[in-house]
C-alpha cells in the first residue's frame, strides 16, 4: 500500500511540484494531521493534506511523502483537520449597517471556520453582489445560498418580505424570484393556508426547493408532506405532538394576532406554553417523525435562538460577555433593550420557558434517534446570536439534545453539502473536494468544543493562519465600536 502511494505521489509531484512547471500553482500540505474527514470513518492519525489551488489532491500516511524545497508545509503533529463548518440559518443582511454584512457577519463566520452558509431571507441587492465578490476573489467569505425576500402574510413578521395572498401572487413571485437566481425559496408564519400551498404548488412546477417556517395555519405534518425542504426552529413541531394540536392552532392565533397588553400578551402566551406541555403525546411524537423521515423533512433546530431568543431565562446573562466587542454598538443596545424587557417576566413563567425548552431538546434528540436528518444553524444575526462563535454552541447544544460529537459535526459539514446538493464537491476532506479545512488544536470527537480551538482556516485552498484570523476579528472589533 505504502508503495502505491509513493508511485502515485511521484507521479503527482512532478506536476505539482517541478520547478519546470509552466502552470503557476498555489500548493500547501498539512503534515503529520489526525484527519477527522465527517464521512463516518474513523480519524486518520499522522495523515498528510495535500492542496492544490481550491481543491484537495491528495490524503496519504505522512510518512510516505516528501516535498520539494520550497512548498507551504504546515506541521500538523498533535491537531486535528475537519471540513470547514456550514451555518444553514443566518441573515447576513441584518447587521443594521449598510456595509455591516462585509465588515462585521462575514469576517466573524470565516474567523470561526464557517466556509459555507444558507442565509434565510435578507435583501438580494446587497447579496448578489456580495456572493459575486467572494466568488470572484475580491473578498474572502463563506460560499453563500440564498432565498432572497421571504414570502410571508400581511402584515409581514420580517423585512424584505413579498405578501402572498392567493396563488397569482404565489405564480408571480416565486417566478420572479426563481428569475433572479435564488437557491430556494423562504416561506414565513404569517402566511394563509391557501397562499402556503399555492406557493408549494408553484415551487414545485419551478423546480425548486422551499424551506423555513411552519406557518401558524398549517400543520408541521402538512407541511413536510407538502414537500417543504426544511423546518426552521422547530416550528409547529412540539404543537403536532399534541394530541390537541388542532385547538392549539386556534388558541395560537389569539397568542399571536389579537391586540393586547405586554401583561395580556404574556399571560396568554403562558397559558397557551402551559397548555402545549400538557398535551404532549408519546404516539402523536412518533407519528411525526416518521413522516418527517418518509419524506425526508430536515430540520433546522437553532438551539441557540431557542435558548436565548424565543424562551430566554435570566441564566443567559451577556453582560460580560467577551463576543460583545465584536457587535456594532447601536445593534448591541437593541439587543440589551429587549433583553431588559424579556428579564421583567415572572419566576414563573421563566420556569415555564426553561420547560418548554427543555422539551425542544428532547425532541431533537427524538429526532436523531428515529433518522430524522438533522442541520446546524443559529438564526445569526438574532439578539445575543453571535455571527460565527454561536454555531460553535450550536453544535454543543445538540450534543447535550442527545448527538454524538461526531453527529453534531456531521450536522455542519456533511449534512449541509447532501442537502445543498454538494456532497461531491464539498462537506468531507476527500480528494476532490473544495479545500474547506479547519485545524484544531483538540479533538471534536472526545470535545465538542474544540471546534472553536481554531488554528488555521483553509477557504477554497486560500490558507488563514491564526495571526490572520485574529487580524479579521481586530478590524471586526474596530468596525463594531464606531457603529
Amino acid at each position: 500500500m505504502c508503495n502505491r502511494v509513493a508511485i502515485a505521489w511521484l507521479l503527482v509531484s512532478a506536476n505539482l511540484f517541478c520547478a519546470c512547471s509552466h502552470q503557476k500553482r498555489n500548493m500547501l500540505a498539512i503534515t503529520h494531521v489526525t484527519v477527522i474527514d465527517a464521512t463516518g470513518a474513523a480519524p486518520r492519525s499522522d495523515t498528510t493534506v495535500v492542496v492544490e489551488n481550491d481543491r484537495i489532491a491528495l490524503i496519504a500516511p505522512a510518512n510516505t511523502l516528501s516535498f520539494a524545497s520550497g512548498s507551504r508545509v504546515i506541521d500538523g503533529t498533535g491537531k486535528f483537520l475537519i471540513p470547514g463548518l456550514a451555518d444553514m440559518h443566518a441573515h447576513l443582511t441584518g447587521a443594521g449597517e449598510p456595509d455591516g454584512s462585509r465588515n462585521f457577519i462575514v469576517p466573524l463566520l470565516v474567523a470561526n471556520g464557517i466556509t459555507t452558509v444558507r442565509d434565510m431571507g435578507g435583501y438580494l441587492e446587497s447579496l448578489e453582489p456580495l456572493r459575486k465578490e467572494i466568488r470572484e476573489g475580491k473578498r474572502v467569505g463563506p460560499e453563500i445560498f440564498f432565498a432572497g425576500p421571504y414570502l410571508d402574510g400581511n402584515p409581514p413578521s420580517f423585512q424584505p418580505s413579498l405578501i402572498v395572498a392567493n396563488a397569482a401572487d404565489a405564480q408571480k413571485y416565486v417566478h420572479e424570484l426563481v428569475q433572479r437566481g435564488v437557491d430556494f425559496i423562504k416561506v414565513q408564519s404569517i402566511l394563509g393556508r391557501d397562499a402556503y400551498f399555492a406557493i408549494a404548488a408553484e415551487c414545485k412546477r419551478e423546480h425548486i426547493s422551499f424551506a423555513g417556517h411552519v406557518p401558524d395555519r398549517v400543520t408541521a405534518a402538512e407541511a413536510s408532506d407538502a414537500g417543504q425542504r426544511s423546518i426552521e426552529h422547530l416550528t409547529g413541531v412540539l404543537r403536532a405532538c399534541s394530541n390537541h394540536e388542532k385547538r392549539l392552532m386556534r388558541e395560537q392565533f389569539f397568542v399571536t394576532r389579537r391586540k393586547k397588553t405586554a401583561a395580556q400578551s404574556r399571560a396568554r402566551q403562558s397559558a397557551w406554553q402551559r397548555e402545549l406541555l400538557r398535551t404532549q403525546s408519546v404516539k402523536f411524537t412518533a407519528a411525526l417523525l416518521e413522516e418527517f423521515v418518509h419524506n425526508q423533512t430536515w430540520q433546522v433546530p437553532t438551539l441557540i435562538t431557542l435558548r436565548n431568543v424565543a424562551f430566554p431565562t435570566p441564566a443567559q446573562n451577556f453582560g460580560n460577555d467577551a463576543r460583545t466587542q465584536f457587535i456594532p454598538r447601536k445593534m448591541l443596545a437593541g439587543w440589551q433593550g429587549e433583553r431588559v424587557k424579556e428579564l421583567q417576566t415572572s419566576p414563573q413563567d421563566f420556569a415555564l420557558r426553561e420547560s418548554v425548552l427543555q422539551k425542544s431538546f428532547e425532541i431533537v434528540g427524538k429526532m436523531n434517534t428515529a433518522g430524522v436528518r438533522l442541520l446546524a444553524g443559529t438564526d445569526t444575526a438574532a439578539p445575543f446570536v453571535f455571527p460565527g462563535f454561536s454555531l460553535h454552541e450550536e453544535l454543543a447544544l445538540l450534543v447535550q439534545a442527545g448527538l454524538t460529537p461526531l453527529q453534531a459535526l456531521q450536522s455542519a459539514t456533511r449534512n449541509p453539502a447532501e442537502f445543498l446538493g454538494k456532497l461531491e464537491e464539498q462537506g468531507t476532506i476527500e480528494p476532490g473536494k473544495f479545500a474547506d479545512l479547519l485545524l484544531l488544536d483538540g479533538n471534536p470527537l472526545d470535545d465538542i468544543r474544540s471546534t472553536q480551538k481554531i488554528r488555521t482556516v483553509v477557504i477554497r485552498g486560500k490558507l488563514m493562519d491564526r495571526a490572520a484570523l485574529d487580524g479579521m476579528l481586530s478590524a471586526v472589533q474596530k468596525f463594531a465600536a464606531v457603529h
